[in-house]
């Protein structure tokens, strides 16, 4: 199994995975354009992708959707409460294009496992993923108010994680957004903080040398450097050294990861 974090970030977000036999998109938060060079960034040419897979309909996790959808004739799998909320935003799909996908459901699209479960966050029905292929598997989970331990129970014993570390809690206080923006994120339908994604890492990682992306930062109120140092810091709380038990990897705004294989 290979995979890239093609942007991550407020700006928006899209994940590729992919087998010998498959390849998907995980959203399309930016435009058509930035997934397509994206994608010929780490060697996929984006005429082979077989369908797309939607978290959520948040403008940065579905911007590009219809765009790809449309030029590359691609299904596009979202729950159906998710749906009701597309078709309103991403323009005409034909309705062969529209398959469904409901919250704690599994399915094999050719040799590529996929199980969705239910996230807190202020959309309709937002979800994350879980891929596997083999013995491998990957673990997709951003935009979370909190983490349930039925996610936690969930997510676990996967060989990589790409997990949110939105915000700097100080950071968001101290920030011109609106108070009610404020409170939004920090509640339990908001987003993670670097601390909070810590301490949930702690809960389920193996320390059998995971890696753990670090995922979906805030450009206003996050930093790369600062996420890494706050989650390095609490996972060595719990006995984890990161490096050797834990490797923690970056996502970008603006570029690919390097095309990882499991």
């Amino acid at each position: 199994m290979r995979f890239s974090v093609l942007a991550s970030g407020s700006t928006g977000n899209a994940i590729y995975v992919a087998t010998d036999r498959v390849s998907v998109l995980i959203d399309v938060g930016i435009t058509g354009k930035q997934a397509e060079a994206a994608l010929r960034e780490i060697g996929v040419n984006p005429g082979e992708l077989d369908a797309i897979l939607v978290t959520h309909e948040h403008v940065d996790h579905i911007k590009g959707i219809g765009v790809m959808a449309r030029r590359y004739n691609l299904p596009i799998y979202a729950n159906q409460k998710t749906w009701a909320e597309l078709d309103k935003q991403i323009g005409t799909i034909r309705e062969d294009q529209k398959r469904f996908f409901e919250v704690g459901e599994k399915k094999e699209l050719e040799d590529l496992g996929i199980e969705s479960f239910g996230i807190s966050h202020d959309a309709a029905e937002p979800m994350g993923f879980c891929f596997y292929h083999g013995r491998k598997k990957l673990s997709v989970a951003t935009d979370l108010g909190y983490v349930s331990d039925r996610i936690k129970q969930t997510i676990r014993d996967a060989d990589a994680y790409i997990f949110e570390a939105n915000h700097d809690v100080e950071m968001l206080r101290m920030s011109q957004y609106p108070w009610s923006i404020k409170q939004r994120i920090l509640s339990d339908v908001g987003h993670l903080s670097n601390e909070a994604a810590g301490e949930a890492l702690g809960d389920f990682l193996g320390g059998r040398a995971e890696r753990v992306y670090l995922a979906h930062l805030s450009k206003e109120n996050n930093m790369i450097d600062l996420a890494r140092l706050t989650v390095k810091s609490v996972l060595e709380e719990r006995g984890l050294k990161v490096g050797d038990d834990v490797h923690l990897r970056e996502t970008y705004p603006d570029r690919p990861t390097r095309l990882e294989v499991l």
